[in-house]
């Protein structure tokens, strides 16, 4: 079976991602930062206009919440490392180019908006904020299969939509109609994202579905969110984790699952030999987070019932993930 090189797969892939750009232009809706942000709410910081100093007790959120809004927001503001990896890989020309530069766009907006609300609503020490933003984009990010087109593919479709539930089960969270609100859109737009980049890889698999194979199987077995580099992820990620916002149990059942199937991938033919081990091994994948998800809510059940505390607003799971349009 003949392996596509890079260049021979971006070429042929490039009808799909001029269809699939036309169809998310048609279904973007336009929509602004400043129209999220209660802007009366704010008042001058401490510095040189002499303002107030934030105090913890400014923020009315809870504390998860507002470490899943930092660590949502310092992931969006490494977006130049984002775009340049992208860009150096999918190139700067014709539906490709276009389509980088519209993800960067969008993108962007997401930061701005959540930086407002954050800045404006005291949620977060902005000082902190900053610094944390200076330490996380010094480090920049590398993406561990940069030079691999179907490898890229597959980690931004499950990148995508797990970026989407976090962000709306951050909002819920959050306990605010606002931020909720916030949250909502930017989530509405990174469905959107999840759906072009998916299909794209649908139709690698019909090009070339060995190497499509080979490219999910080794994506799912390190898998990492972009803002792995953020200092003290694991600790926050932990919180996140407990608090129901993003964990084991919705990466796999809400995100790895549904994409799976929509690329019908345990029904694919025309494998070869090597096609077949990575079906094979992202069945055995499957399993383990069956196990590690399992685990994780035995766990947390555990320390639930030894130290009772005030409930946290209910977060609901976030149905709908493959919905074409805009979630609900």
């Amino acid at each position: 079976m003949t392996v596509l090189s890079q260049t021979a797969l971006l070429h042929e892939l490039e009808p799909v991602v001029e269809k699939n750009l036309d169809r998310h232009l048609s279904l973007a809706k336009e929509w602004f930062p400043h129209e999220y942000v209660p802007w009366s709410e704010g008042r001058t910081f401490d510095g040189p206009l002499g303002g107030e100093p934030w105090a913890e007790k400014d923020s009315t959120l809870p504390e998860v919440a507002r470490t899943a809004l930092i660590v949502n927001l310092l992931t969006e503001d490494n977006l130049p490392s984002y775009h340049h990896e992208i860009a150096s890989l999918f190139g700067r020309d014709g539906a490709w180019g276009t389509w980088v530069h519209r993800w960067t766009a969008e993108e962007g907006r997401h930061g701005t908006a959540i930086r407002d609300y954050l800045t404006v609503t005291r949620a977060v020490d902005p000082v902190a904020l900053e610094r944390a933003r200076m330490v996380h984009m010094s480090a920049g990010y590398h993406n561990t299969h940069d030079d691999e087109v179907l490898h890229s593919l597959a980690y931004v479709s499950f990148q995508e939509l797990a970026t989407r539930i976090s962000h709306r089960n951050t909002g819920r969270a959050t306990a605010d109609p606002i931020c909720e609100a916030l949250l909502a859109r930017v989530a509405a737009d990174e469905n959107l994202h999840m759906v072009f980049y998916r299909n794209l890889l649908a139709a690698a698999f019909e090009l070339a579905p060995s190497q499509a194979m080979r490219a999910v199987a080794d994506v799912l077995a390190d898998f990492q969110m972009p803002g792995v580099g953020i200092e003290g992820f694991a600790r926050k990620s932990v919180a996140i984790a407990l608090a129901g916002i993003y964990d084991l149990r919705q990466h796999r059942d809400e995100v790895v699952v549904p994409v799976l199937r929509q690329w019908n991938l345990f029904e694919a033919t025309g494998l070869d030999a090597d096609g077949e081990v990575a079906r094979d091994q992202i069945a055995a994948h499957l399993d383990t987070l069956e196990l590690q998800a399992s685990r994780f809510e035995e766990k947390r059940a555990a320390r639930a019932a030894r130290r009772p505390t005030t409930p946290a607003p209910s977060v609901r799971a976030d149905h709908g993930v493959l919905a074409d349009n805009q979630p609900g």
